[in-house]
């Protein structure tokens, strides 16, 4: 029943499958098991070193989308700002209009055929 599987790259024998990652699972347990003993979660093992310095604030660290995508945005504002007026929030709007779009693009892909 659980023969080799021939196809022409070579075989497949779930055998050899399940053999192989019970061994990979046993080795991953040893060398999870030989780790640090000491080790707390949830203490000042588990902040960043930053070579004595204090630790600095969530926002001092953290780069705002709006500073990144800045000259994106700012190249297609013209785009943007009528977009921006026109969405509404509700799902149901987007949905309405994906099923709109793809409508129109099942009529074109239709006409061409």
């Amino acid at each position: 029943m659980f023969g080799i599987l021939e196809t022409g790259y070579g075989f497949w024998s779930p055998i050899i499958w399940i053999i192989t990652i019970i061994v990979i699972g046993i080795i991953l347990y040893i060398i999870w098991h030989l780790g640090e003993p000491a080790y707390k979660k949830g203490t000042e093992q588990t902040k960043p070193f930053l070579a004595g310095m204090p630790e600095p604030s969530k926002e001092a660290v953290t780069v705002r989308a709006d500073n990144v995508y800045w000259g994106f945005k700012e190249a297609l504002k013209h785009y943007y700002g009528p977009m921006i007026k026109t969405h509404s929030g509700i799902i149901n709007d987007y949905i309405s209009w994906f099923v709109v779009v793809l409508a129109i693009v099942f009529v074109i892909i239709g006409g061409l055929l």
